[in-house]
């Protein structure tokens, strides 16, 4: 987690939403990604989908059932959609987003009947440090 929260740092210090991403397989990190939307012009840039796609590249191969996400916010509808599709075996995720998140609020993506594939799922880890990154990045566009 200390590398997806690395990363939802510097998302923060380029002006984007404070998410990071990082994938592993066997303990080793495959990818790790930023939220880039503003500076890639491009809605689809949340860490998660960046992390995938990347990790998918190095590996060579769409499905990455032996490894893990680590992600500092609770992923979207579309996030997990990505999740599912890649088959990801495990979701590591730091804050709760009661607005915007699919996999314990909003849609429960992953408990839909239609879904899939459903990973093991494990929350709050790193989730005092994420959710004090987000705080703090809104925090400060409020004033």
């Amino acid at each position: 987690m200390q590398a997806a929260l690395a990363a939802a740092r510097a998302a923060a210090d380029a002006g984007e939403v404070p998410v990071g991403a990082v994938v592993l397989r066997q303990g080793r990190v495959i990818a790790t990604a930023a939220n880039a939307p503003r500076t890639l012009n491009d809605p689809t840039a949340h860490a998660e989908m960046l992390a995938i796609r990347a990790a998918a590249q190095a590996l060579g191969r769409d499905r990455l059932e032996d490894c893990d996400l680590w992600v500092t916010l609770e992923p979207c509808a579309m996030c997990a959609g990505a999740i599912a599709h890649a088959r990801i075996a495990r979701l590591y995720y730091g804050a709760d987003d009661p607005k915007g998140g699919a996999v314990a609020h909003g849609p429960r993506f992953f408990g839909q009947p239609t879904c899939h594939h459903r990973p093991d799922i494990y929350s709050g880890i790193g989730e005092v440090e994420a959710a004090a990154l987000l705080r703090d990045f809104f925090g400060q566009r409020r004033c």
